[in-house]
């Protein structure tokens, strides 16, 4: 039973770390490159990467959650066919991917790092890889938000614009997130600045309370 569970302690020491790595990858990936086909699958790509990581990293087990990332692979795959048969990528297989990553990933995560937390009594670097991971999934959560928002009324997410790009939302949800607030997007309606204002709000709670605190003290072994 130890030999079993030495590998899985291992895996989830650098699990954490590779889903923060891949979420990094996939946000700078959307806001760097055009939304031609190749991007976009490969972004599909790595954020099926990111909740099969985020799921074994967490080691999640409840039947919902195995569905969640059956059906993120199915997309995935989905995918790579159309662009095979149809040469292009429709919107709806990234939509999937996206969706069921920021509404599982977060929670498996922050499950996750409880039980280690509860199990281990020390807070180690890790510990920290997941919080910030949680934290950038946080963002991507909200740009999802605004994406559909844009989806459902065009003109009602940023003032004087008609439409948005992923690469916008993602910007406009992170300059919110932490924010920094350019001005130079701003919300073009009341539902947008509720989400905005929530946004903030959840953004600057998370790193005064959550991050703050494992970095106070990271290294620590608290007592039994």
């Amino acid at each position: 039973m130890g030999a079993a569970k030495a590998p899985d302690m291992e895996w989830r020491r650098h699990g954490y770390g590779l889903v923060l790595v891949l979420v990094i990858a996939s946000t700078a990936f959307q806001l760097a490159v055009e939304g031609s086909d190749t991007p976009r699958f490969v972004v599909i790509a790595l954020q099926g990467a990111t909740l099969v990581a985020a799921v074994r990293t967490a080691d999640a087990k409840r039947a919902g959650i195995r569905v969640a990332v059956l059906a993120a692979g199915l997309a995935v795959l989905a995918s790579l066919v159309l662009w095979i048969v149809r040469g292009d990528i429709p919107a709806a297989p990234s939509a999937v991917v996206n969706g069921l990553l920021v509404a599982v990933a977060p929670a498996v995560l922050a499950a996750g790092l409880l039980r280690d937390l509860r199990s281990r009594r020390e807070v180690a670097l890790h510990t920290l890889a997941g919080v910030l991971a949680i934290y950038l999934l946080l963002g991507m959560f909200f740009s999802f938000t605004y994406g559909v928002i844009d989806a459902v009324d065009a003109d009602a997410l940023f003032a004087g614009q008609a439409g948005s790009t992923r690469a916008e939302q993602l910007y406009f949800s992170f300059v919110t997130l932490s924010t920094v607030g350019y001005g130079d997007l701003a919300p073009g309606s009341e539902g947008p600045r509720a989400f905005a204002v929530a946004e903030m709000l959840i953004g600057q709670i998370y790193l005064v309370t959550v991050v703050a605190l494992i970095v106070a003290n990271l290294g620590r072994r608290q007592p039994a």
